[in-house]
């Protein structure tokens, strides 16, 4: 049986839920989209640079919430605002995709010429691409371009290593908790 009390706790229970709805969920959802604009209108179906810009958002906002408002001891605070920062600047890397200058700043730059067409000798009217590389700067160029794959999948690795966190299991036990601990785990990055 209903009773008047039940109906009185059920009607106050569905009006909170909506004040907080109205007073909390709604303003979070207005900032969020704010917030993830550039993501939300850069996705695609198709392709990953919407989520790598939403993460990148996401990740600046929990570790700067963290840096100013975060109450947990600064010894693994700081380790974990590093990390997410990093991560932030891994997902900028794969946003921008520029691995290429990343090798170019430790090989030197690529060799590029201006193309230049010549007439074709044995088809009369038409063109083909004059080859002007030397064998050093193909082999420089194919340098560039192999450093800039490992550097790419090196991050890409990072990244994942970084998000994925540290096996807590192979902690030592007689060891300080701190002095073994690095910052990464995504499931960690909470306030």
């Amino acid at each position: 049986m209903v009773t008047f009390k039940t109906k009185v706790m059920t009607i106050k229970y569905r009006l909170i839920k909506v004040w907080d709805t109205l007073r909390y969920d709604l303003p979070r959802f207005i900032k969020n989209i704010w917030s993830f604009r550039k993501g939300l209108w850069q996705f695609r179906s198709y392709d990953p640079h919407g989520i790598y810009v939403m993460n990148n958002i996401g990740l600046i906002n929990i570790a700067d919430h963290i840096e100013k408002y975060g109450y947990e001891v600064d010894e693994s605070r700081l380790k974990k605002i590093e990390k997410m920062r990093r991560a932030a600047q891994l997902y900028k890397n794969f946003m921008e995709d520029n691995f290429i200058e990343q090798a170019e700043a430790e090989l030197g730059e690529l060799m590029i010429h201006p193309w230049e067409f010549v007439p074709c000798a044995d088809n009369p009217g038409n063109f083909e691409l004059k080859d002007k590389e030397s064998p050093e700067e193909r082999a420089h160029n194919t340098a560039v371009f192999t450093r800039s794959k490992a550097i790419e999948e090196a991050q890409w690795n990072e990244l994942w290593d970084i998000l994925r966190g540290q096996d807590y299991s192979k902690f030592d036990k007689d060891k300080e908790f701190y002095k073994q601990f690095d910052g990464t785990g995504l499931r960690g990055w909470w306030n």
